[in-house]
């Protein structure tokens, strides 16, 4: 069957507003849920976007919203939780796909298409985040076999105009003079462009050889974390030193930062670290950093996120 009717959970983020927007460009209907609606009020601009108010983690919301639905989106994740214990993570990245095959299946929708990360791992993974999410989305596709057909993406770091990777970087580097200390230097990447990553996703919604499948996404090259900070600098124009930290003062910086309000580096993240987020087989991705990155770097992120939600609505 073709997948005409699409709800996206997590699609006011980053991604999921390319997702919504290449969904929107072919004709299909879009439902998007949001914990607060009049701040997401700019993917209005969207033919075929609707736009919902709910609380996804109340599974009688849940179910109201994706009922007569084709298919389910899920995007929802954290880098990090309020909590210590892995307790926040378990919630978002466990709970709520389990809630999600739930509805589904009660409901009778055949599709899901669920975000999950390289190096997801429920038993072998060295942070929370990665463990829950790969207990979540082993969940998914252990439990719907039969009933309802699962994709499940694992990307590197992805980037694009408004991402949380090089912005960040960008930003901690203006106030940063001189030395910039980075922990975990040597970890690499292999960084994703989020338009591959959205068409993915929608190409993927009626193709059934990607049924069942856990599929990674990379970007054409790899790098050190320590080359894409120094990227980040030269595309700035500035001129910073890169002091890669060693191993056991990286640790005891994610130790104090973990304490800091938002979490700016935590213990969970410096785990998650050990492992290279780089894809072992298959094909890469396309579309390079230097294709994009330069064309968006310490923009103002909401007014180029507008910008590009009216570009393409302006070409359907």
């Amino acid at each position: 069957m073709k997948h005409n009717s699409i709800c996206i959970l997590g699609g006011t983020g980053f991604v999921g507003k390319y997702i919504a927007g290449r969904l929107a460009s072919t004709g299909k209907h879009v439902r998007i849920l949001a914990r607060n609606r009049n701040n997401h009020r700019d993917l209005l601009v969207l033919p075929n976007v609707e736009l919902i108010e709910a609380d996804v983690f109340d599974s009688s919301q849940l179910e109201k919203h994706i009922e007569g639905m084709d298919a389910v989106i899920n995007l929802i994740g954290i880098l990090n939780e309020k909590q210590h214990n892995g307790d926040g993570f378990r919630k978002v990245h466990v709970d709520l796909p389990k809630s999600i095959l739930g509805a589904c299946l009660k409901l009778h929708i055949p599709r899901i298409i669920h975000m999950s990360a390289l190096n997801a791992d429920a038993n072998l993974g060295p942070s929370f985040y990665l463990r829950t999410k790969g207990e979540g989305e082993n969940a998914l596709h252990t439990f719907s076999s039969g009933r309802l057909a699962v994709t499940s993406f694992r990307p590197s770091v992805i980037f694009g105009p408004g991402d949380s990777f090089f912005n960040r970087f960008a930003m901690l580097l203006k106030v940063t003079p001189f030395a910039f200390p980075l922990a975990c230097a040597n970890a690499r990447f292999a960084p994703v462009y989020v338009g591959d990553v959205a068409d993915r996703f929608v190409q993927a919604l009626d193709d059934k050889s990607t049924f069942g499948k856990h599929i990674d996404l990379c970007g054409p090259e790899q790098y050190s974390l320590k080359q894409l900070v120094e990227y980040t600098a030269t595309t700035l124009g500035l001129k910073r030193h890169v002091i890669a930290l060693p191993d056991f003062i990286s640790k005891m910086q994610a130790h104090t930062l973990e304490w800091f309000p938002g979490k700016p580096f935590s213990l969970d993240n410096y785990n998650s670290l050990k492992l290279d987020s780089v894809c072992q087989q298959g094909a890469h991705e396309p579309t390079s950093i230097d294709m994009i990155v330069p064309s968006y770097l310490g923009s103002n992120n909401r007014q180029t996120e507008y910008d590009a939600l009216r570009k393409i609505a302006r070409r359907l």
